[in-house]
């Protein structure tokens, strides 16, 4: 008989916490919907690195893209009105952001301007864009979450080519939230947080997908949002209702679980730190970036091509 090992247990530690002058301590429309109307001073999400070793991190409730130098000192480089969420570089100095706002917006790091990607599908607004990754090929892939969830399974998939065309891969997803891709390029891993787990999406070589399959189930009150790959073929699940980063192996087994404090929400995650072996993640409702070395680095992040 096959008893599955018990998996490392490992605690996360603080890496740098909000400045108490960045911290807005009044209402907002994205915390009335999203967060019970409680008084919401950040919401943190969209964690990323440039080639410098600086973190950015995203604002939802107050739309503002935070830089974090290594040593963990916060600058603020963008406020607009938004709720970006996803943070990946487009080029050196440009990033574009999913926001649930606007739709896909690019930010000029240099000036702090942000502007227009890809607002609207065939005239239609989207309903909510979440997270984003692209391909080796310059393609990318964005989630649409919008309110969806097992009451109403209407969240989508999308690939927007390097040639500009946009692809609907999925339409039936309850909840899409953060995207990955195995280290070959051939699956994308998409987590379905009001499902409570992580889909394998199969990447065909047509450009369709087929045999979509339910690769990982979690619990609790909310589940996964963040993914991110290592060089090792781990998937890291932030599971924000658990307080939890889920580190499983190729067959969906929990070899590590990384723990916040009691409280603490794990919304996203990414790789940095000396030779990028050390995964930071963003404690959204506490506004603190804790952080863990895992020995082996995180898959490189492509950009448009």
């Amino acid at each position: 008989m096959f008893l599955l090992q018990a998996p490392e247990v490992r605690d996360l530690d603080v890496f740098t916490t909000m400045p108490e002058h960045f911290r807005r301590r009044e209402r907002s429309d994205w915390a009335d919907a999203n967060r019970g109307g409680t008084i919401t001073d950040s919401f943190l999400e969209g964690p990323v690195f440039d080639e410098a070793g600086n973190l950015y991190v995203s604002d939802i409730p107050w739309g503002r893209v935070f830089r974090i130098n290594p040593q963990g000192e916060w600058t603020l480089v963008a406020e607009y009105d938004g709720e970006p969420n996803g943070l990946k570089f487009l080029k050196p100095g440009a990033l574009l952001i999913t926001d649930y706002k606007n739709g896909l917006m690019q930010l000029d790091e240099t000036t702090g301007a942000v502007t227009p990607y890809l607002q609207r599908r065939n005239s239609e607004r989207f309903k909510g864009v979440n997270d984003l990754i692209f391909d080796a090929e310059g393609n990318l892939y964005f989630t649409d979450q919008g309110q969806s969830g097992l009451h109403d399974p209407s969240g989508r998939l999308y690939r927007l080519r390097a040639n500009g065309q946009l692809d609907l891969l999925l339409h039936n997803v309850p909840s899409p939230n953060g995207v990955a891709l195995s280290p070959d390029g051939r699956v994308l891993y998409l987590a379905v947080t009001r499902g409570n787990c992580v889909w394998r999406v199969p990447l065909l070589p047509d450009g369709s997908v087929a045999k979509v399959s339910q690769f990982f189930t979690s619990y609790g009150p909310s589940g996964p949002d963040g993914l991110a790959v290592d060089t090792e073929g781990r998937l890291l699940v932030a599971n924000p209702g658990l307080g939890y980063v889920w580190v499983l192996n190729h067959r969906a087994e929990p070899v590590q679980v990384l723990r916040g404090a009691p409280g603490s929400s794990t919304t996203n995650l990414a790789f940095g730190g000396a030779g990028r072996t050390t995964v930071y993640v963003t404690d959204s409702t506490h506004g603190r970036i804790l952080r863990a070395d895992m020995g082996a680095p995180g898959l490189p992040l492509a950009r448009l091509r």
